[in-house]
């Protein structure tokens, strides 16, 4: 309790301090799991990073499997292996560097998100700390879950379209190393950050932002805004956004759902009271 009285007479100077340490904690686990994903570069780089783009992955087998059952050859992706050029001197060296910190950030993401809730639980009163309990945990899961489909899904296909996709025949595909990095990087933390919409819906609606009337009334127009997104963050063919587009509808109706059991628990503390 004395505890507690200490934090809540703490001064701006002090709140400031503890949020530092707060901030350091967090740097420090994106470091150590950096310098470890730095150690392992063979599991990091051949059997996660590069992985999408071969055929024995586990999306394109399965995804060949499915296209000889349907007899539809399209649906067989990335059965050709594309080659992988570095051309600057020190190219490999700076994305070792870079995709270690990226490894750090997705592996340490719920000990940082656990830190930043640390910091601002205190401030909360009693009812709402009851009431966000496993905050840590359902945005972990849900940003775990977005990386996977980033990386499972949307990665394959992306990596499929974009490395074999000719302008002419007479132009040879040769993908620099940082290039289909990025592409990879980018669209992985992309589909955990997306994933973290039912969070978000919470907070916005517990906050008074938002009400499952204004998420009902503006479906059509989310619809819209989705099937832009899957659009960006997906190859140009109707199947992909499809199959991106999908999960990110039921995501936006879980966000209904828990925005419409938000209030009607408000509505019923109101009677209570």
């Amino acid at each position: 309790m004395a505890k507690k009285q200490d934090k809540d007479n703490m001064s701006f100077l002090e709140h400031l301090e503890e949020l530092r340490w707060h901030l350091v904690r967090s740097f420090l686990a994106i470091v150590v799991i950096a310098i470890l994903a730095f150690i392992f570069r063979d599991i990091v780089f051949d059997r996660i990073i590069l992985a999408p783009k071969t055929p024995e992955f586990f999306t394109n087998r399965n995804f060949c499997s499915f296209s000889k059952l349907v007899n539809v050859p399209a649906l067989c992706i990335n059965s050709k292996p594309f080659q992988i050029i570095n051309i600057n001197m020190a190219g490999q060296f700076t994305t070792h560097i870079m995709v270690s910190l990226i490894a750090g950030i997705i592996v340490a993401f719920p000990y940082i998100f656990f830190e930043f809730w640390s910091f601002l639980k205190p401030a909360l009163y009693k009812k709402e700390k009851s009431h966000t309990s496993g905050a840590v945990f359902f945005s972990s899961l849900l940003f775990l879950l977005g990386v996977l489909f980033g990386y499972y899904i949307i990665t394959p296909l992306s990596v499929h379209f974009l490395g074999s996709y000719k302008v002419s025949e007479q132009v040879l595909n040769q993908i620099n190393l940082i290039s289909y990095i990025s592409t990879v990087a980018s669209v992985t933390l992309a589909s955990g950050i997306i994933f973290e919409l039912p969070i978000l819906v919470y907070f916005l609606t517990k906050i008074g932002l938002l009400s499952p009337e204004f998420l009902k009334k503006y479906r059509k127009h989310s619809i819209i805004v989705i099937l832009a997104l899957s659009a960006i963050i997906t190859p140009p063919d109707i199947f992909s956004q499809v199959l991106v587009c999908f999960p990110l509808l039921i995501l936006y109706e879980i966000g209904i759902m828990i925005s419409k059991r938000i209030i009607a628990q408000e509505k019923a503390k109101l009677e209570e009271d």
